[in-house]
């Protein structure tokens, strides 16, 4: 190579060795930085767009299990006014079974069946006025059969929108005290009074049937409850892995890339030191010009 002022091929060629090492440089920097070993689509495009799916069906899993656990919460509400609702058959069974028996009076079995259909007001009160979020419970509008859900609450939990893995419907029967077939409501039937002694003989089937058919509700909504904790779970599980997927594309193994960046770090350290040596090499045709 002979020595020349105009070009110096030395100084370039180490420039471009310090651009390379220096870029790489940056890379191991912003990889440690972050924490991440795809930072760009530039670091590797194929990982990146993995990684972003994988994050989207995380995130969307973490909220399929909330929206799962809000459901629980919404069922837990409903068994709770039907315990209390199981209360007030309790004492209008007590009610009928004391005017069953022929040692009182008509003035006082109507004082009894005044706070039998007391009761049945209140199981009905109670039926309308539980809600979740604005949702009423026992007041029939969950009780339908329509498959497209405008009768039931559809509880979405899945990634997708398909019936067999991502979805379900929730049921939950009417608890009024005409669903229940007691007090006044009931019309003529025969939990409707027990202000005779015969009606309150046949009362006694009746809020047998009552409370058979709360209980029935309360056993379907514990099957449900049971079911949405089992789907919270396996939600659970699901995120996790992915979520351990995600991180061997996409965090960087700290140990493997602080040793790259050492050794990034003594290359660049080295062209910078040949780049300065490169440039003050044609200050020897100075010499030759008698400078």
């Amino acid at each position: 190579m002979g020595l020349v002022i105009n070009h110096n091929l030395m100084a370039m060629n180490a420039a471009r060795s310090l651009n390379i090492s220096y870029g790489r440089l940056a890379t191991s920097v912003s990889r440690l930085s972050s924490g991440l070993r795809i930072n760009s689509a530039q670091d590797d495009a194929a990982g990146l767009a993995v990684r972003e799916i994988m994050r989207t069906d995380i995130r969307v899993l973490n909220q399929g299990v909330r929206n799962a656990n809000d459901a629980v919460s919404m069922i837990q509400t409903a068994d709770g006014a039907l315990s209390v609702i199981d209360e007030k058959l309790t004492r209008m069974k007590e009610l009928a079974e004391q005017a069953a028996t022929g040692t009182y009076t008509t003035a006082q079995r109507l004082i009894m069946d005044s706070e039998y259909q007391a009761m049945a007001s209140e199981i009905t009160r109670i039926a309308t006025a539980t809600d979740f979020n604005g949702v009423k419970l026992l007041d029939g509008s969950l009780s339908g059969s329509a498959v497209d859900g405008t009768e039931q609450m559809k509880i979405h939990f899945g990634t997708g929108n398909s019936s067999a893995e991502d979805y379900y419907y929730v049921k939950i029967n009417e608890a009024t005290a005409s669903a229940l077939g007691v007090g006044a409501a009931a019309g003529t039937g025969a939990g409707s009074t027990i202000s005779t002694q015969s009606a309150a003989q046949t009362a006694l089937a009746a809020i047998d049937s009552a409370i058979a058919t709360k209980d029935n509700i309360r056993a379907n909504l514990g099957a449900l409850a049971n079911r949405l904790t089992n789907t919270v779970s396996v939600l659970s599980i699901q995120a996790e892995n992915l979520q351990a997927a995600e991180s061997r594309i996409s965090d960087v193994d700290v140990a493997t890339e602080m040793t790259e960046f050492t050794r990034n770090q003594i290359l660049t350290q080295a062209a910078v030191a040949m780049l300065a040596q490169a440039n003050s090499l044609p200050q020897l045709a100075l010499r030759l010009l008698g400078g």
